[in-house]
């Protein structure tokens, strides 16, 4: 981490500090929240409450709704309570008719082709009748009625799909649509300022009618209508596009993939294609699709919180076999039968109730909100000095109109003509607190996070949390899986050890007896939760990539998937768990026997095993063979290969439990294993990887492997990635302390780690890059360390017990191909292609959300400071303000939505990633920027004021018809101009060179471009609106030449040195300093 103490300072990434420790959740700032993820409601309400804001609607739309929040967590207990009572009902009905003859059902109402309606099916899933489910046959009845099998589930082609949905619903239900473009403006015609201008302009309108008649007296007060009008119809557009962009990764967010069986195989559809008689396989961490019954379960624990608000896991068997939609599997596996979908179900009804929320505020969100207030005290404070300061000069007769003669004279001004005046004095006093005031700036976030959030989902990642986008700049450390992400989850078995030697070719079996390769087929066919198909002469393979590569080496042994299975029936499934390393199925065989197969991780299975098989069949004690064994998994792990081992034993049948509750509880037999196989498989690394990490490192970025593999093979795998160096450093434990903590070791398993105290777990995570055989919880107490000491953590998951991690972590990132729906919820981002290389890009677009806002928070203070100090000084000195109400709001339209269109949506650069990362409570205003707009505001109200004061004299102008409208005129236009070439600095806040890739940025050159043309036009065609005179071409000379000045002032401007310390606590330093005695 030396890299953060040596590199300079810099405005696209920050500070290098980065101290972000919840304490600042106490802090006395409402403005500073570090971490929204937890953060509490009366924490949100008092930062909201602590805003100056003019256009509530508008400033606090991409928040979150607390109002609304509460509405939702109303309706949603009220539908539970609602399903809870009709079960209630129907439980104390079926306890009363306990004992007593059930009256028979009438036969099921056919539908169709469907031998079973939809009520019926409603009335069995939706209610769970268990004894209604009985008599028509239980899932097999059910399956025959719904023309579907439970084993090879429905045809699936298109014209049983239309049938299906015909019959049954399709499995979506109708979204509460989004707002349209008119309630956009309307939220933007909410605006105190904008409606404080129409009022003036319909008076300033009525009184220009009356006085100097309808063909001229509209001008004024038309003007300012026009403005404003303008103004609400840009910002709307500007919002609504935003709103249809978050709208489109809602839809994205919604729309799960998952695998269902349909003509015998396993097919990947999205969630909104699911049928009533689809057969869906059901695994730890997927969300249950629709409304159902369990066909076969083994261990299935259903997490039902999301339905029943009880966070307790329900076991679903024979006795309870019905799924609702929307609930998590917690354990086991299963497969169930589709009987419901979309509004047919208990989670249709409830997301058709609630509406969804787009808003969360983030870090930056609520930081800006503190900027804009500041900025917005300091302009209503000027815009009432000049109020009061031109009202005092106008009624006091110091005010004169362009052709030299006092407009107000008591006694002797109609009242008309006074009122008309000072409506005129008000009105640029508002219009000076509407560009003073920056409403725009918080929504400046959600531009440039609703650009980021469509252009990462390019970059394969899709966005869950708006506060995660810039978080991710500030990410000082990676915590990442190695399987899929660091590697490209392609295995293939390279290496086999079977009877007690390595053979040949991995799936030559000449040498082996026919009763050990019958044993490891029968191992390999019922121990996973993969599948295999045989098309013709094509066989398809379904499942996790090691279970996939496991499968096609048994395919290669000679493994015909579906006989084997058919000869032995299962009893008990321990599904492969990520603490336990293992996973193991108890099956009967045709002659009754039981046998029991465990497979996992190679040392630990190895670690139960007390014999094994030799080639010709024979059993052999382990005594001897073990250290060879051990030998062999350590060759395969330092040559970067994951190590399975498979083990089966025999057991006695009586010793199987009978009842369907004993035995789901049953715990398989895992000491006295006999070993079959040890396989090495290769998963090499991802192409690009090893210079994705050595971009993190070169940003201050450390990136740190978190893998269940063996510890061998994790420290193969980071060398080959780049992740550890040659330096390899094992810690040395001593009654849980790491004694060589000075040395900085860099490798641990997760048992040593998990067995160190908390300060030894802060000190030793500082320099832990590999962690090998960890458990989910061993990540989340990494995490934990990581945060204490300070670092903002990124980390990845893909399985539910990762769920912890991603949630404790700054960000959590979910991987999308591998991850489970728990994982995927809990995230953050979802990284779509499970690529590491994607993770770096999520960094660099976190880096750059920072940066574009800083680029446009410099555009505009430096506009805001010219505006108001020219106004007031002009004001002040002469009653007369050279930039009238009109002009202004061109120029807040310039400021506000088009510059952060043009400056908040810079593609990020890799300029980005040469600086470390952006510390999260670092001032967003830093001395570079301070610099860059005190030298480009200095410039502008020097030459506007020498240009208000002296200008009719230096443009020759004495002879003109109307001398001051036309100095105005040229005020108004190099103003302008100023803006437009300082838009171009702002874009490179601390390069020498503006134009850098400018050419690729076709937004902000459209923009520049659009201002230009329509302010070519507001001169010379729209005077009578603007109050502006055409120039000639010499004076459109000197705008630009005014304007363009400001490029070469910029470039040398950053040439000034800048304190390393930032300006607010040297000048915190100076009000603190204690006066000498």
């Amino acid at each position: 981490m030396s890299l953060l103490k040596n590199l300079p300072r810099d405005i696209e990434a920050g500070s290098s500090s980065h101290g972000d420790n919840d304490d600042a959740e106490s802090s006395s700032d409402p403005f500073v929240i570090p971490r929204t993820k937890d953060a509490p409601i009366e924490r949100l309400k008092r930062w909201r409450q602590a805003a100056l804001v003019l256009n509530a609607s508008r400033r606090f739309r991409y928040t979150l709704d607390l109002k609304k929040e509460e509405e939702n967590r109303q309706i949603l207990a009220k539908i539970r309570a609602h399903a809870e009572a009709i079960r209630a009902a129907y439980l104390f009905k079926g306890a009363i008719t306990n004992g007593e003859n059930e009256i028979p059902l009438p036969p099921p109402t056919p539908v169709g082709e469907f031998g079973i309606g939809n009520e019926q099916l409603l009335s069995i899933s939706r209610d769970h009748k268990a004894g209604v489910l009985e008599q028509y046959g239980g899932a097999r009845g059910l399956s025959e009625l719904l023309k579907s099998s439970t084993e090879k589930g429905i045809n699936g082609d298109d014209a049983d799909l239309l049938k299906r949905r015909n019959a049954f619903g399709s499995n979506n239900y109708p979204q509460k649509k989004g707002r349209g473009f008119l309630m956009f403006v309307w939220d933007a015609c909410k605006d105190l300022t904008l409606i404080i201008l129409m009022v003036a302009a319909a008076a300033s309108l009525a009184l220009g009618i009356k006085t100097e008649g309808i063909k001229e007296g509209w001008f004024d007060g038309g003007s300012i209508a026009f403005a404003v009008v303008l103004v609400i119809v840009v910002t709307a557009i500007s919002d609504y596009k935003q709103s249809l962009q978050f709208q489109h990764l809602n839809e994205e967010k919604r729309n799960i993939h998952l695998e269902v069986i349909r003509g015998g195989r396993r097919v990947e559809i999205s969630i909104y294609d699911i049928v009533v008689g689809d057969v869906v396989p059901l695994n730890i961490g997927n969300q249950v699709p629709a409304d159902g019954i369990l066909i076969t379960g083994h261990s299935l624990a259903i997490d039902e919180s999301s339905m029943t608000g009880e966070s307790k896991m329900v076991y679903k068997g024979s006795k309870d076999p019905f799924l609702m939609s929307g609930c998590k599997v917690a354990d086991g596996s299963g497969t169930m039968l589709v009987l419901g979908v979309g509004l047919n179900t208990e989670w249709g009804l409830l997301m058709s109730s609630i509406s969804e929320d787009n808003g969360e505020e983030t870090p930056l969100q609520v930081r800006l909100n503190g900027v804009a207030t500041f900025i917005g005290i300091v302009g209503l404070s000027v815009a009432a000095i000049v109020l009061i300061v031109l009202l005092a000069r106008y009624f006091s007769g110091h005010t004169r109109d362009a052709h030299g003669n006092v407009e107000f004279k008591a006694g002797k001004t109609k009242v008309g003509d006074a009122i008309n005046g000072a409506i005129k004095i008000v009105t640029v006093a508002v219009t000076i607190v509407v560009v003073a005031v920056p409403e725009g700036l918080p929504l400046a976030v959600t531009l440039t996070l609703a650009y980021s959030m469509r252009k990462m989902m390019a970059d394969k990642a899709l966005v869950r949390r708006l506060s995660a986008c810039e978080t991710m700049g500030s990410a000082t450390t990676i915590c990442s899986d190695k399987t899929g992400t660091l590697t490209m989850n392609q295995m293939t078995v390279v290496e086999a050890y079977i009877g007690g030697k390595k053979i040949g070719p991995r799936h030559d079996k000449s040498e082996l007896s026919p009763n050990l390769c019958t044993l490891i087929i029968e191992g390999l066919a019922q121990n996973t939760n993969g599948s295999v198909y045989r098309v013709g002469g094509d066989v398809e393979v379904s499942g996790s990539p090691t279970e996939k590569a496991i499968l096609h080496w048994g395919i290669k042994l000679g493994m015909d998937f579906e006989a084997v299975r058919s000869e032995s029936s299962i009893l008990h499934v321990f599904p492969f768990n990520s603490d336990k390393k293992r996973g193991g199925v108890a099956v009967k065989t045709l002659d009754s026997q039981v046998h029991i197969h465990w497979k996992g991780a190679a040392e630990i299975v190895l670690a139960c095993c007390t014999w094994y098989i030799d080639a010709s069949g024979q059993l052999v004690k382990m005594d001897e063979k073990m250290a060879f064994f051990q030998k062999a998994i350590e060759d395969m792990a330092a040559e970067s290969l994951r190590c399975v081992a498979m083990a089966y034993r025999s057991y006695e049948m009586k010793g199987v439990p009978t009842s369907e509750e004993e035995l789901a509880h049953w715990s398989l037999p895992e000491d006295d294993l006999i070993l079959l196989a040890i396989v090495g498989l290769k998963d090499p690394c991802r192409p690009g990887v090893k210079d994705a990490v050595r971009l993190c490192q070169k940003a201050g970025v450390e990136v740190r492997m978190v893998t269940g593999d063996n510890i061998k093979t994790a420290k193969s795998i980071a060398v080959e990635c780049g992740i550890l160096g040659s330096k390899v450093v094992e810690p040395i434990i001593i009654e849980g302390k790491v004694t060589n903590i000075d040395e900085r070791p860099n490798v641990i398993e997760g048992k040593s780690f998990r067995s160190l105290s908390d300060d030894q777990r802060e000190k030793f995570a500082q320099s832990l890059l590999v962690m090998g055989r960890s458990s989910p919880n061993d990540k989340l107490l990494l995490v934990q360390a990581l945060r204490r000491t300070e670092h903002v953590v990124a980390v990845t998951g893909d399985g539910t017990n990762d769920a912890p991690a991603l949630h404790e972590a700054d960000i959590g990132l979910a991987m999308g191909i591998q991850g489970t729906e728990v994982a995927k919820e809990s995230s953050d981002i979802i990284i779509l292609d499970d690529n590491f290389a994607s993770v770096v890009k999520v960094v660099r677009w976190g880096r750059s959300v920072y940066a574009n806002i800083q680029k446009f928070i410099q555009f505009q203070l430096t506009v805001n400071v010219a505006a108001l100090v020219i106004n007031v000084i002009s004001a002040v000195s002469s009653g007369d303000v050279p930039l009238n109400a009109v002009q202004l709001l061109w120029v807040n339209l310039i400021m506000d939505t088009l510059g952060a269109l043009a400056l908040a949506t810079e593609p990020p650069t890799n300029h980005l990633m040469d600086r470390p990362p952006v510390g999260r409570r670092e001032p967003l205003i830093t001395n570079i920027m301070w610099r860059n707009l005190l030298i480009q505001a200095a410039y502008q109200v020097s030459v506007l004021l020498v240009l208000t004061f002296r200008g009719t004299t230096l443009l020759n102008l004495k002879h003109h018809s109307d001398a001051t409208k036309a100095k105005n005129t040229v005020i108004f236009n190099a103003f302008v101009l100023c803006q437009v070439f300082n838009e171009f600095n702002a874009r490179k806040p601390d390069e020498n060179n503006i134009f850098k890739g400018i050419t690729k940025n076709y937004l902000f050159m459209g923009i520049v471009a659009l201002t230009l043309i329509l302010q070519v036009i507001i001169i010379e065609f729209l005077g009578k609106f603007t109050s502006t005179v055409r120039l000639n071409w010499k004076q459109w000379l000197i705008c630009v030449i005014i304007g363009i000045i400001s490029w070469p002032l910029a470039f040398f401007g950053k040439f000034i040195p800048v304190p390393r310390s930032e300006c607010h606590r040297w000048f915190y330093s100076l009000v603190r300093r204690k006066p000498k005695e």
